[in-house]
């Protein structure tokens, strides 16, 4: 295996393969989080290091991670630790914004080109966005309120993600892992170990409120959606959530709970055979014996941890999928 690390100065003309300990991390999230890269080098007289530099990895010619220091701590065996995250770490910016008639993939491009993010494909959402007002409020969590409502009315997810240094947009269909006959897949001979477990404590609802403040009649409408059999079983496990303007009640409700009214089932992957292709996003095959519950289908990976030591490279991983949410 082929890992190479380079790190520029600040100034960006000056690139430097520094000597790495073992034991680089690149993790990525699904939603809300900036792509990370954590490691350690050993200092000497000619690496010039600051916050804002960036950091390019490749492992065996693949672009794996393109982003930019952002803590340093240094030790007194002149060992230092780095983290540096991917371009989405500038969409932890927050703004006020107030726009209609948008897109979620049009709602990235205008973001992007005001804070000076590159892009790469942005894939059409397809979903017009009558009107949204979002105050105080990340870039991250526009984006990931636009993309919701993208799903709740159109009922297709999208997965935002850095591909090497372009913040890129694609429809989740898009992010199998392999092609056809050939899709890449977690077994029992490729996953070391797992930690399975089915809840309805967290992100269950059986009943779903929706409320609206109509400025026009001065009325409260107020939208329910429920499930009368699982409340009987688990008892009433109540969504709220209120409305903005353009947004269509009764579907929402309805599509909230047929999102949620089920119970999760979290899995987790450790020390799974490492593939660069995966990543938060992907969707790869599971083929496991649970125990209550056989899988072999399809699963969206939440979270994905890589790790390249001596010469071995492994993958920790959080699936969802049918019933399973990370």
């Amino acid at each position: 295996m082929e890992v190479e690390l380079l790190i520029a100065d600040p100034t960006g003309k000056m690139a430097y393969q520094p000597a790495v300990q073992e034991g680089i991390e690149w993790s990525t999230e699904r939603r809300g989080t900036p792509g990370k890269l954590s490691f350690k080098i050993i200092q000497d007289d000619i690496l010039v290091l600051s916050e804002g530099s960036p950091v390019r990895l490749r492992v065996d010619k693949h672009e794996i991670f393109y982003g930019f220091i952002f803590k340093q701590q240094r030790s007194k065996d002149q060992i230092i630790t780095v983290t540096a995250y991917d371009q989405l770490r500038y969409l932890k910016n927050k703004d006020t914004k107030v726009y209609q008639g948008k897109t979620a993939s049009q709602l990235i491009q205008m973001l992007a080109a005001e804070y000076h993010l590159k892009t790469g494909v942005l894939e059409s959402t397809g979903y017009v966005i009558p009107s949204r007002v979002e105050e105080n409020t990340s870039l991250f969590d526009m984006i990931e309120n636009a993309l919701d409502l993208t799903l709740q009315n159109r009922k297709e997810m999208y997965i935002l993600y850095d591909d090497f240094g372009k913040i890129t947009l694609k429809n989740i269909a898009s992010m199998r892992v392999g092609e056809a006959d050939r899709y890449w897949m977690i077994d029992e001979e490729t996953g070391e170990n797992f930690d399975y477990t089915s809840s309805i404590d967290d992100h269950t609802y059986n009943k779903i409120k929706l409320t609206y403040d109509n400025d026009k009649t001065g009325k409260r409408e107020v939208y329910i959606a429920q499930d009368s059999g699982h409340m009987n079983e688990w008892g009433i496990l109540q969504y709220f959530d209120t409305l903005q303007k353009g947004e269509n009640g009764k579907r929402k409700a309805d599509v909230l709970l047929e999102l949620y009214n089920q119970k999760t089932r979290n899995l987790k992957i450790k020390n799974a055979m490492g593939d660069n292709r995966v990543r938060a996003g992907s969707l790869i095959i599971v083929n496991l014996n649970l125990g209550d519950i056989k899988l072999k289908n399809f699963m969206l990976v939440e979270s994905c941890k890589h790790t390249y030591k001596e010469g071995e490279h492994w993958m920790d991983l959080t699936l969802r999928g049918g019933e399973f949410i990370a």
